[in-house]
């Protein structure tokens, strides 16, 4: 049986102009609109975005960062940071972004939906609380943890991240918080270079960031083994209130950024994992996933569809056999258990 699945678009999304040959473009979303209404029409929930309000956007971002990304209406075209370019409506496409997540946090924990994901752009991971990185304005998912926190008193939020860049904003902002575990399976030899497996947090935050760095070898099984052995642990030893997704798909084979070799069922099983997880908890645990990356538009939606057919119990049922992984992998689990097992969640 599938769950009750919130799915958020707007046409508003594709308002985010980036240059003909940038590959964070418009084109992306509209793919993925059109296979929503062709092949989920009655099977999930739409949801209109509100934009964000402002007092929910400085709970992670700096005044002065704001005031630049309002500025940037007065331009039809500027750029935020090298990789970033935006145009005279990218403004309220990011304030859209992140108030859709919101929206997902408020859908879940009030009960409307077991499941959410919001289709929006720009993506947010890169950004950090006084600037704009990677392709990303806001850091929607870190906005909608800190209103889970304060407005639903969400004690523990686990975030995964699966987008084949490690997402460097959302690690240093909950690097020193012990309520919001961070696990990054990311290729190392790409943009921002950073997520070794020694980032494991600080302080407070000490062994509540799991930093994976991937071979670009690594096969679907390679994945899945990997996660088996160290995302699962994770997830249970914290014993999250909220699951939230970073939802790149970039590490598709097809994917003109990310180097890896995965396909698009890949997403639908590890999402599989993370349902067992939730359920051997012994009560459903709100997901949510936010559009992160991924590039090729086609790519990006058939990943797409195969997550939402399992979330919404159309997709393949059998349950998953033993992985063959690699020996990489299986030297790589055991780098990732000596270094987090004396913190618990890895026995």
């Amino acid at each position: 049986m599938g769950m009750r699945v919130g799915v958020t678009r707007d046409d508003r999304f594709a308002e985010h102009k980036t240059g003909h040959f940038h590959p964070e473009q418009p084109r992306r979303i509209q793919e993925l609109y059109r296979m929503v209404d062709r092949e989920f029409a009655g099977r999930v929930q739409p949801v209109q975005p509100q934009p964000a309000a402002l007092e929910d956007v400085e709970r992670v971002h700096t005044p002065a960062h704001i005031r630049k990304i309002l500025k940037t209406a007065e331009q039809r075209m500027t750029n935020l940071a090298p990789d970033t370019p935006v145009s005279a409506r990218s403004y309220l496409v990011a304030w859209l972004a992140a108030g859709a997540c919101l929206q997902g946090v408020d859908m879940l924990l009030t009960d409307q939906c077991d499941a959410f994901f919001a289709l929006v752009r720009p993506p947010g991971h890169h950004a950090l609380p006084e600037r704009s990185s990677g392709f990303c304005v806001f850091n929607n998912i870190a906005v909608a943890v800190r209103y889970a926190q304060a407005n639903y008193g969400a004690g523990r939020i686990f975030i995964l991240d699966w987008d084949v860049h490690h997402g460097n904003g959302l690690n240093d902002i909950f690097y020193h918080d012990d309520r919001v575990y961070y696990y990054s399976t990311h290729d190392l030899m790409l943009y921002p270079y950073s997520g070794e497996p020694g980032q494991i947090g600080t302080g407070r935050g000490e062994g509540y960031t799991m930093n994976i760095p991937l071979s670009r070898d690594f096969t679907d099984d390679d994945m899945l083994y990997l996660y088996s052995r160290t995302l699962l642990p994770a997830i249970r030893g914290f014993a999250p209130d909220m699951i939230m997704v970073a939802a790149g798909f970039d590490a598709h084979c097809d994917d003109p950024i990310g180097r890896c070799r995965f396909s698009e069922s890949l997403y639908a099983r590890i999402t599989r994992l993370i349902l067992s997880a939730s359920h051997s908890a012994g009560r459903p645990i709100p997901l949510f996933f936010s559009l992160e990356g991924g590039y090729e538009p086609l790519a990006l939606t058939r990943c797409i569809r195969e997550l939402l057919r399992e979330l919404t119990g159309s997709g393949c049922t059998e349950t998953e056999s033993a992985f063959s992984p690699s020996a990489g992998a299986a030297d790589l689990v055991r780098q990732i258990e000596e270094i987090h097992r004396p913190y618990g969640v890895i026995s």
